[in-house]
């Protein structure tokens, strides 16, 4: 680790601490030009300015909104062990935002696995409790089911447990954002400031979500002593 000066003439720079330097000595003893004293000087206020910039880039690496390189995959690896790594490509800013995610993440519920599949892969979830009513929908109740029509068969036998169907990314773009000239979202897909177009770089790329990211992330935030059945298609 090294740290540097902001610039040659700020605060902490060679010619700032030399300057502070003479400042303090007696005004009279010396002529107005001194040059050997300037060039020891020189020296001092170049190893200090060297310490300086070291303290600003060990300040950054105290919080995560400022952690930069390694310093921030270590902040990844305090929090989140190996299931949070930097993937290939990524930059700093990109990680943070995972990083942030991940603190704050909601978790422990159903609108949890829907939204941390949503986000990884750009798809939606179907997500099935085979003990919840919503879910089968009922006899009698109109509009709730039909055989082969809609609703699923229930069961009290499978407390706690869910049915997860969880898709892959559809290629290796961006999830949720239409491609130039792409009409995914329906008849002129985007527009400025409107549609699913946006400004885009490598660090959104979806492309390496892998069946085991997808895995580990309805496990991460699955409530205790519930089971999720989790299936991957697409």
């Amino acid at each position: 680790m090294s740290g540097t000066s902001s610039d040659n003439s700020g605060t902490g720079s060679p010619s700032d601490i030399l300057a502070r330097l003479k400042a303090v000595l007696p005004a009279n003893w010396y002529a107005d030009t001194t040059p050997i004293l300037d060039g020891l000087l020189a020296g001092l206020a170049a190893g200090w300015s060297g310490l300086y910039g070291l303290l600003q880039t060990v300040r950054l690496q105290t919080r995560i909104a400022t952690a930069t390189g390694g310093f921030l995959d270590m902040i990844a690896q305090d929090f989140f062990g190996g299931r949070l790594v930097r993937r290939i490509g990524q930059s700093d800013d990109a990680l943070r935002g995972r990083i942030t995610l991940e603190l704050l993440r909601e978790r422990g519920t159903r609108g949890s696995i829907a939204a941390v599949l949503t986000e990884l892969t750009g798809h939606a979830p179907q997500i099935f409790e085979p003990a919840r009513a919503t879910d089968t929908g009922g006899y009698g109740v109109a509009g709730a089911m039909g055989y082969g029509v809609a609703g699923k068969w229930g069961s009290l036998m499978l407390p706690f447990q869910a049915f997860v169907t969880a898709y892959r990314p559809s290629s290796s773009g961006i999830a949720a954002v239409a491609g130039y000239g792409s009409t995914a979202g329906g008849s002129g897909a985007g527009g400025w400031g409107i549609g699913t177009i946006e400004y885009a770089d490598l660090a959104m790329v979806q492309g390496q979500v892998t069946d085991a990211d997808i895995y580990q992330a309805v496990a991460d935030v699955l409530p205790v002593a519930t089971i999720a059945w989790t299936a991957i298609t697409g």
